[in-house]
């Protein structure tokens, strides 16, 4: 009764907050003591580690600094491999972990985060697991705010700092300048008097990028870090995603213990057991130990978010019961959350008369990148337009989505990812969709959306949609898809958009369209037809192609 004469409506089953459950408290004159959870004391039972079981383990780094100041680059020819042509104008959009060999047989654990501020969040994630952060700044550039930024985030959670000064093989190169500025920063160098080791490097033609490695081996062998390697795993979920033949994929840093294939597991609020394990190029990893990266199959229920911990547990029914449990709570959360949001905002409108919100529904391919362009659209609020993400989740945009956003008077914004074709078909001219592959596009349109400044623009406009049914390979012309017009047509050489589980992996120009033996200009709709997508052979069976057009039309939000 209390509660309800406060005006909070509740039933005898609901879970309250440890605010609300001070302030009843107090009105009865007791004090409240929070106690941990049942649930989380399990999962902290585990014995202290004997120092004899500890081994030395790899050193678990994170490239930080600006975005364009050569982090995926340096990491790129450590690796000899290419990274940066996977990523949409050569920008990390997901944080990356991987493992490399050094010369000298050493293992390290590089963690890629992308350098643009809206991932402030994954970058914050990327520091509290790290051992070393490596901080790269290029020399013919200036300390910028994300360098700050990245130097604020290694000073919380208490990791050294080695600094990686790049580009020095350009003419406009100014270490001098960027040591100067990192010690307005209080980041002062080892040759100014300091304590942080600096290095002088160029990533693109390999200068000093070895000594930088040495270097980077001896700071971490001070730190002496050591695991044990004999017990249930722990670790930390760097990314996930949804899957179209695997399901829910996660990518986990183990911290202590030994994954292996079959372990009973809980991460975040789902469970599950270790199906396959698979390291950054794919390959089948029976067992990973302390610091490895690793891509794991076999969660059960849904997609785990990017920071959750790890757990391996005695038996699937104990990993079972503790998931429960926390989408119990996370149910009941959700409820109170979104019933106080509701008359939070009816209170607020009521009482400013002119209160404007742009609400916004958010998708993307991996949960990185749609909390972090999340967070980037919230901080554009001013005083007249708040902006509201109602909704985000990983996958590609659904009917579900799109009645949402009908019902809420919401926009889509999609990241990586496309409507299927029952959400089109309901959106029409109902629903705005907006389609990015890069976030800074996001950002700026919404930007302007709220300032009133959305100007026409090219945009796209469907032509059809094509099924790939069957691959061929064809010499000369590489890989031929055997397709099916599901709707409009296609035509020779029209742009055109492979689709794998709604998540785009790649855009092209139709190269060759057949009809049988002969050459056509255009297939249409219910007829099957051999398509050759110019410089793309990794078409498979299940595929959608969909073909489009650009065209000019007014913006409207």
């Amino acid at each position: 009764m209390k509660l309800f004469s406060m005006g909070m409506p509740v039933t005898i089953n609901q879970r309250l907050d440890m605010d609300t459950i001070v302030m009843v408290a107090d009105e009865f004159g007791f004090e409240v003591q929070p106690v941990e959870d049942v649930v989380e004391e399990v999962l902290k039972q585990d014995e202290e580690d004997r120092p004899e079981d500890l081994s030395p383990r790899p050193p678990i780094v994170t490239i930080m600094g600006h975005v364009d100041h050569g982090k995926t680059s340096l990491l790129d020819y450590t690796r000899k491999s290419n990274i940066i042509a996977g990523e949409a104008g050569g920008i990390t959009q997901h944080i990356g972990a991987y493992e490399v060999t050094l010369k000298d047989g050493r293992q390290v654990t590089f963690l890629d985060t992308p350098g643009h501020e809206a991932f402030t969040a994954m970058r914050a994630r990327g520091a509290r697991v790290t051992d070393v952060v490596v901080l790269v700044v290029s020399a013919d550039d200036n300390v910028m705010p994300q360098t700050v930024e990245a130097i604020n985030h290694a000073r919380a959670a208490e990791v050294p700092i080695v600094v990686a000064i790049n580009k020095v093989d350009l003419p406009a190169a100014d270490p001098a300048k960027i040591k100067r500025q990192l010690a307005e920063q209080n980041v002062l160098v080892e040759e100014w008097g300091g304590e942080v080791v600096s290095c002088e490097i160029s990533a693109k033609t390999g200068q000093n990028v070895d000594h930088f490695l040495e270097l980077l081996a001896l700071q971490t062998e001070i730190l002496e870090l050591k695991a044990n390697p004999n017990r249930r795993a722990r670790g930390a979920v760097v990314e996930a995603e949804l899957d179209r033949g695997r399901g829910p994929v996660a990518t986990v840093l183990v911290q202590e213990g030994t994954l292996r294939v079959g372990d009973p597991f809980v991460v975040g609020v789902w469970n599950g057991r270790v199906r396959a394990m698979l390291d950054e190029r794919g390959r089948p990893v029976p067992e990973a130990g302390p610091s490895r990266p690793v891509r794991v199959l076999g969660i059960s229920g849904g997609v785990p978010q990017a920071g959750d911990t790890f757990h391996v547990m005695a038996s699937e029914q104990e990993a079972r019961e503790i998931a429960q449990k926390r989408q119990q709570i996370r149910r009941e959360q959700d409820v109170h959350r979104v019933k106080r949001l509701t008359l939070s905002n009816i209170h607020e409108r009521i009482q400013e008369g002119k209160m404007r919100e742009l609400r916004l529904i958010v998708k993307g391919d991996v949960d990185g990148s749609v909390e972090a362009l999340s967070d980037a659209l919230t901080q554009l609020t001013h005083e007249e337009v708040r902006v509201s993400v109602i909704h985000r989740g990983v996958g590609g945009i659904t009917e579900s989505d799109v009645l949402l956003a009908l019902a809420s008077e919401a926009i889509i914004i999609g990241f990586n990812v496309r409507p299927d074709a029952r959400a089109r078909e309901v959106a029409t001219s109902e629903v705005d969709i907006r389609l990015y592959r890069v976030i800074y596009e996001a950002i700026e349109d919404v930007k302007a959306a709220l300032s009133g400044l959305l100007a026409p623009q090219v945009d796209e406009q469907t032509v059809g949609t094509v099924e790939v049914r069957e691959t061929f390979h064809v010499p000369r012309a590489g890989t031929i898809a055997g397709c099916h017009v599901t709707s409009g047509a296609i035509r020779r050489n029209a742009l055109v958009r492979v689709l794998r589980d709604s998540v785009v992996i790649f855009e092209g120009e139709v190269a060759s369209l057949r009809r049988f033996k002969d050459d056509v200009r255009e297939v249409t709709s219910g007829f099957e037809c051999g398509v050759g997508i110019e410089n793309f052979n990794d078409v498979k069976v299940g595929d959608v192609l969909e073909v489009y057009e650009m065209v000019e039309t007014a913006r409207t939000v």
